[in-house]
């Protein structure tokens, strides 16, 4: 596993635990306060848009995903693209791919891109 990796996977572990849970404000505590948000619908900007995002998302729903590609752009930049599977109690999965960009502040790690392509 590569460093760019093991940092993803970090953050994405989080990210995770927050959706299964449905926690939004967990989930958006993984986020720069600046942060473009691509979900499903119409992008967003900031933290906030984050967890009113995930607050509409039905009970229930969990994700697992698969890092597919990982880069360190710069000592304080990490670029992924990760298979994503989102799983509802009521209708089939969804199916797609999840690019975010990772930003290191002080000794965190948060994603301040993040874009959703190709669910269905």
């Amino acid at each position: 596993m590569t460093d760019a990796e093991a940092v993803l996977r970090r953050v994405l572990d989080q990210w995770k635990a927050g959706v299964d849970d449905h926690d939004p404000h967990r989930v958006a505590s993984h986020f720069t306060e600046d942060a473009i948000f691509q979900g499903s619908r119409p992008y967003s900007v900031g933290r906030q848009s984050v967890a009113d995002y995930y607050d509409a998302q039905p009970l229930g729903l969990s994700v697992a995903y698969r890092i597919v590609e990982s880069r360190r752009l710069s000592d304080d930049i990490v670029l992924g693209y990760v298979n994503a599977n989102f799983s509802f109690t009521d209708r089939p999965t969804l199916s797609g791919y999840i690019g975010v960009v990772l930003k290191r502040s002080e000794d965190d790690w948060q994603i301040s891109h993040y874009q959703v392509s190709g669910l269905g």
